[in-house]
């Protein structure tokens, strides 16, 4: 079984194309079962055209092509992880996403990774720890991981071979955080956003805040901004109870996204982190808001993947226009003071490595071991009726037991006897070894 995945993220790709290959959530059933389609030549010339992977259409990842899948899809990531018993698959794999989203194969490729097996595993136990994100040692990678295999689960598209890795990497992540101070030295992406914010107004408590969305982003986003004491915290939300219920913890208003075009001129501060496959504010309704505002500047910033904002917006003079990776160089701060944590959370990850390709060797050898069990079963059962017609026509009971016993020997040894036996030179040498280490205990084969 061959594991491994692909994907780009903060490191290989910009935002721009982060977000072109980014699946929203409800995409991410459909878009398994092109995956899956791919495979089984079913869906493979029609997968990135428009997304179109029947709803109906059961998914078959039980087959020998494509026997497990997963995609992970974030503001700083998107990868496929697969089980497999097709060598070629990473290469195959490449193809499908860039046919999936329509992008040529020759533009997406140079920031594509592809990490087999064991780097696969090491590559998911880093980013469930938060060793690979953006803000080092951030806790809400976990959760988005956790969400992708459940998403996975319910599409049929999991097996025993991706189970067992993401447990093993949800289980290393809990420990790297219970035994190493990664996620104490953390700067978190909240914190990044006021600390930018600071370098546009000297006082946040001079301002007010307007937030898109009402995501777990948002919220903590409007967690830290409220420590700020601003003039006035608003939620603008598609919906309108889960922007009110966050408006109410942090001591704001509520909103919907109707009233953005008339209001956006009242706020000096905006942080937008949407679902929305398209921007939320239009080159056209800033213009309005700073001609309103008097040429007076806002601060905005947009967290989400696909962007927000339409990047035009960032043109405008008196606009200063932040995406999620402008905060790269924020939340990489104070990075000498984390090492010891991360070489110790590196140290932790790579034992539990070693494990698992461990057990998948070990898992390798189960169809054999299988086999074996169901040959000598066989051998045990024609022996056992040859003996129990002899017992039927009135033989003696101690003969037949001998007689039960020197055949089930003679047929079990047959093998390994005959191997010896026609076995020459090295390979002899070999054999004998190894044989002898079967039959240590009787002392048979000692040497």
């Amino acid at each position: 079984m061959h594991l491994f995945s692909i994907g780009i993220n903060h490191h290989t790709a910009p935002i721009a194309l982060r977000e072109r290959v980014a699946f929203p959530l409800e995409q991410i059933r459909p878009a398994l079962r092109t995956l899956e389609g791919a495979w089984q030549g079913r869906n493979g010339a029609r997968c990135g055209a428009a997304h179109t992977a029947p709803t109906n259409e059961r998914l078959a990842f039980g087959s020998d092509a494509l026997s497990e899948a997963a995609i992970l899809s974030t503001c700083n990531r998107t990868e496929i992880y697969c089980a497999t018993d097709d060598g070629a698959a990473p290469d195959r794999a490449i193809a499908w996403l860039s046919a999936y989203h329509g992008i040529p194969a020759d533009e997406l490729a140079p920031h594509v990774y592809a990490l087999p097996q064991s780097e696969a595993v090491r590559h998911a136990m880093r980013v469930a720890s938060g060793l690979d994100s953006m803000v080092l040692g951030e806790t809400q990678i976990l959760g988005q991981m956790k969400e992708a295999v459940r998403t996975a689960s319910e599409a049929g598209a999991m097996g025993s071979y991706l189970n067992q890795m993401f447990q093993r990497t949800f289980s290393v992540a809990k420990e790297v955080r219970g035994q190493t101070g990664i996620g104490a030295h953390s700067v978190s992406m909240a914190a990044a956003a006021v600390r930018l914010a600071q370098r546009i107004f000297d006082k946040i408590s001079s301002q007010r805040v307007l937030f898109i969305g009402a995501g777990e982003m948002i919220e903590l986003c409007a967690t830290h901004f409220a420590a700020q004491a601003p003039r006035a915290l608003v939620v603008a939300n598609r919906t309108p109870q889960r922007g009110s219920m966050l408006a109410k913890r942090i001591g704001g208003q509520a909103i919907t996204l109707a009233e953005l075009p008339a209001r956006l001129h009242e706020f000096d501060i905006v942080v937008s982190c949407t679902a929305s496959s398209l921007p939320v504010i239009g080159l056209g309704a800033v213009e309005r808001a700073i001609k309103a505002r008097k040429h007076r500047p806002i601060f905005m910033l947009d967290l989400a993947v696909p962007r927000d904002i339409e990047h035009e917006v960032g043109q405008l003079g008196d606009v200063f226009l932040y995406t999620v990776d402008d905060l790269g160089s924020i939340v990489r701060e104070g990075a000498a003071m984390r090492q010891a944590a991360v070489a110790q959370a590196e140290a932790i990850i790579e034992t539990r490595v070693q494990g698992f390709m461990q057990w998948l060797e070990q898992r390798s050898v189960v169809p054999v071991i299988r086999h074996m069990r169901t040959q000598a079963d066989a051998l045990r059962r024609v022996e056992l009726e040859r003996a129990q017609k002899m017992l039927a026509r009135g033989a003696d009971p101690a003969a037949v037991l001998e007689a039960l016993s020197q055949a089930l020997t003679n047929k079990f040894i047959h093998g390994p006897t005959h191997a010896l036996t026609h076995a020459c030179g090295g390979d002899r040498d070999e054999l004998v070894d190894l044989l002898s280490g079967f039959y240590r205990h009787s002392g048979s084969f000692g040497r």
